[in-house]
């Protein structure tokens, strides 16, 4: 039985066409898309969150459908990802720790065609229209400096006490302007 339930959805699409009076030549492209879910665990706490595990593969896989679409792209064509998660008042840190690891990274790379590197993640416990900020690396070279970035993300009246928002982050072409190189 699913506990997944969706209040709403959100859906950001940002890409770069100027920068520090530059024209970029190749816009860079965010997604970011974010879904709000009942917790139910909220307000009581619970030893066992396996349940969890399977509701974050189902949101997990729903977001990432979302953003490929939502990019209008193959889904070998995404390079980088990042996730994210604001527990409501009425839960805990570890309710976003149980949605965003076991399980949610397996459909996410499905859906993105590969990613041989880790999604990083942020998580916290907030109210409604705290922000929340997405770490974006490349999905198969971690280490790739000009795929390193974020996307921001805040939905006004979310998440209630008894909510969690739940965010993944897509990117193509990296920071605009990129010319930062490791030391050798």
């Amino acid at each position: 039985m699913s506990l997944l339930s969706i209040r709403k959805t959100h859906v950001l699409l940002e890409e770069i066409y100027q920068e520090m009076g530059q024209n970029v030549e190749s816009p860079p492209r965010k997604v970011t898309v974010a879904a709000v879910i009942h917790n139910p665990y909220a307000g009581a706490y619970h030893e066992d969150l396996e349940p969890l595990y399977d509701l974050g593969k189902e949101i997990g896989g729903y977001l990432a459908g979302k953003g490929v679409q939502a990019l209008g792209v193959e889904p070998d064509q995404v390079e980088g990802y990042g996730k994210g998660a604001i527990v409501g008042i009425d839960g805990e840190i570890e309710h976003a720790a149980a949605i965003l690891h076991p399980r949610f990274g397996a459909p996410v790379r499905a859906a993105v065609g590969k990613g041989d590197d880790i999604i990083p993640s942020t998580k916290k416990v907030g109210g409604a229209g705290s922000s929340l900020l997405l770490p974006i690396t490349n999905k198969n070279r971690i280490w790739d400096f000009d795929r390193m970035d974020a996307a921001e993300i805040s939905i006004a009246d979310a998440p209630k006490p008894d909510e969690i928002l739940v965010a993944l982050a897509f990117a193509i072409g990296g920071r605009p302007l990129h010319r930062t190189r490791p030391d050798s």
